[in-house]
């Protein structure tokens, strides 16, 4: 069969398929989004205040979350805390998943399997309910989009179980690396300890989010280059206000001075909140369902296709 020629027909008067796209955007907003993110690190890096500022609402008690990592269950329980935020009649279901007692212990051999195993049940989930002959409509979507790595501020460099706990990771999830409490740094220690950071991740060849492709557009690829090139951010967290100059701003006070997380000049917060709210928050919807869960399917339909045959084979032997 020939394929069909496209030409490129003028309309004469007004026709309104052109309204398709607020159509779409009426349907979305009335079902909402869904952003799933897990937070590793250490307890400490101020994992539940950064979430906070993010998304500028109290999601997370740090005081639970301590609480919840005395547990002797809590290395090995990962739970995700769901809300629903609405900005401008944008419903957002956020759930937070936090991975207490990561790196804790003495003894961190094989702490990261609970984290992996997490992930690869909601790919598994998702599949299963893919697979189902009356599937849902709209099938709920707990794949977890994007995973926020807290590094220790020490201006040293990687520990070894971050360097093999991020290669892991990056295998199954957007991987996005910070600098927690990088107040703690100087400016000149800060940009230092983000090139050790750097050549470490790229000696270990960990491949981070944002990832290109030929799909992206020119502006894309300049706005991913730049943010490759802050990668991993320095940020600082606060949920508590403070006034300079008679405005109320998000910071820390100390002896020192007033530390304002959305001054540039302070932290790299403003680039961090930017990045996944306002310029990649659909991408990394997107790059989990066609990177990472389809590598993931594309395994697993493998393997089931294997044991089938194999199945078959055995049968015909034995008859």
């Amino acid at each position: 069969m020939a394929a069909a020629v496209e030409e490129h027909t003028p309309l004469q008067s007004y026709v309104g398929f052109d309204s398709i796209t607020k159509q779409i955007e009426s349907k979305l907003l009335k079902r909402g989004f869904q952003f799933n993110v897990m937070v590793v690190g250490q307890t400490g890096l101020g994992k539940s205040t950064l979430i906070n500022t993010l998304f500028a609402s109290h999601l997370i008690d740090s005081k639970g979350r301590l609480e919840a990592y005395e547990s002797p269950r809590s290395t090995t329980e990962i739970h995700p805390i769901s809300h629903l935020i609405v900005e401008n009649g944008v419903k957002l279901r956020l759930n937070i998943v936090d991975t207490p007692g990561y790196g804790d212990q003495v003894n961190n051999e094989n702490c990261w399997d609970p984290i992996i195993k997490y992930i690869k049940d909601q790919h598994s989930a998702y599949l299963r309910k893919e697979l189902t002959a009356m599937r849902e409509r709209y099938i709920t979507d707990t794949r977890i989009h994007c995973c926020l790595f807290f590094i220790n501020p020490t201006g040293h460099g990687l520990r070894p179980i971050d360097t093999l706990v991020m290669k892991k990771l990056s295998d199954v999830v957007n991987v996005v690396p910070i600098i927690a409490k990088s107040d703690s740094l100087t400016l000149e220690e800060r940009d230092l300890f983000k090139e050790r950071i750097r050549a470490e991740m790229q000696y270990n060849n960990i491949r981070l989010y944002p990832f290109d492709s030929e799909e992206h557009e020119e502006e894309e690829r300049e706005l991913n280059d730049r943010i490759r090139s802050l990668i991993p951010l320095a940020v600082i967290g606060s949920e508590r206000s403070v006034v300079i100059d008679g405005k109320a701003v998000r910071g820390r006070k100390s002896r020192y001075g007033i530390v304002n997380v959305e001054n540039e000049s302070h932290c790299e917060f403003v680039y961090l909140r930017n990045f996944l709210t306002r310029t990649h928050l659909q991408d990394l919807i997107e790059t989990t369902a066609q990177i990472h869960y389809e590598a993931f399917r594309s395994k697993q339909l493998l393997a089931l296709k294997e044991s089938s045959t194999k199945q078959q084979q055995q049968a015909q032997g034995h008859a």
